[in-house]
């Protein structure tokens, strides 16, 4: 059984495209037996670019809520937030002794922000050697990333080996796990689903909130009347995400027919939307209005993980002369 880490970024609410994209398929994948999970919910990374702290406070709170909605198995995984485990803090210190500035320099995670140097701040700069301290406090073996985060990974690759080399391989040399197949989910817009475009739909909002979300998807201007194109209607491709194959070619003829207005497909999402996870919005909601269980929960992961922290933390220590 190998050990699978990931980090779960904490900037809002997982939208759509975040669970059918990446959450359900990793909660899936951590089911199979095949892998030990870990996975952290990134509270210190979003500080980069997040200063409000109660906005901080909820992002965490509202990333563990639909993880754990979802099916995440905190007593067979280990889950935590990543600011629970102060260990990480330390090991970053002593990653970014050995990571030169150059490479740093040449991270996109920076180099995007160049051209306004004044506005970037340290954190930003080093985020790539906290992400490696993320990786090899655990001795992780697999680590999924998508193509924007594989830069990082293969920083973490030179410096576990650069430091192996003088330290007797101190650390596991994690495998990048490509995640090349996410599913693509279109936003309201069209585009790719992404708070960056704020085209996103929140599964978790109040029902009446979530029906004008739904009704807001852009379409094109055929009447009811008018048979429509399902390929080409973001309406028909969302529900075809979400949908079962009969229902998929019942709305698709309803299409092609005529008489089937764009309100009656978004109608559809909708309530499919409110069918299919019905479940996962009580269970986010039981939480999100019981932050003392979701801190229990966390509470249960942070000791899993600090005390594989502090044994590695302390291999690093001795290795390093303290």
């Amino acid at each position: 059984m190998s050990r699978t880490l990931t980090g779960i970024q904490s900037t809002g609410v997982p939208h759509l495209g975040n669970l059918l994209g990446a959450i359900i398929p990793t909660i899936q994948a951590s089911k199979s037996g095949e892998n030990e999970t870990y996975g952290f919910i990134a509270n210190l990374h979003s500080l980069t670019s997040i200063k409000d702290p109660e906005l901080i406070r909820e992002n965490t709170y509202a990333v563990a809520a639909a993880w754990i909605a979802f099916g995440f198995d905190v007593n067979e995984n280990v889950f935590y937030r990543q600011s629970d485990v102060p260990q990480v803090c330390e090991l970053a210190w002593y990653l970014n002794c050995y990571m030169s500035f150059q490479r740093l320099s040449l991270a996109h995670s920076f180099k995007d922000k160049s051209d306004k140097a004044s506005e970037v701040n340290a954190g930003l700069f080093t985020y790539p050697v906290l992400m490696s301290a993320d990786i090899l406090l655990y001795d992780a073996e697999v680590v999924p990333v998508g193509k924007d985060q594989k830069q990082h990974l293969e920083f973490t690759r030179d410096l576990a080996q650069k430091i192996n080399a003088k330290h007797d391989n101190l650390f596991v040399i994690p495998k990048i796990q490509l995640e090349e197949k996410h599913m693509y989910v279109p936003g309201v817009d069209g585009k790719k689903m992404s708070k960056s475009y704020g085209n996103t739909i929140d599964i978790f909002l109040t029902d009446k909130k979530l029906r004008k979300r739904i009704m807001s998807i852009v379409t094109d201007d055929k009447g009811l009347e008018d048979p429509k194109d399902p390929e080409s209607c973001v309406v028909f491709e969302l529900y075809s995400l979400l949908a079962d194959q009969k229902r998929i070619e019942t709305m698709r003829t309803q299409y092609l027919a005529g008489g089937y207005g764009y309100g009656h497909a978004k109608q559809a999402l909708y309530d499919l939307i409110i069918q299919k996870f019905s479940s996962e919005r009580a269970k986010y909601w039981g939480l999100m209005n019981n932050k003392a269980e979701l801190d229990k929960l966390l509470a249960l992961g942070a000791k899993k993980a600090r005390s594989i922290a502090s044994q590695k933390l302390n291999q690093v220590r001795t290795a390093l002369g303290f």
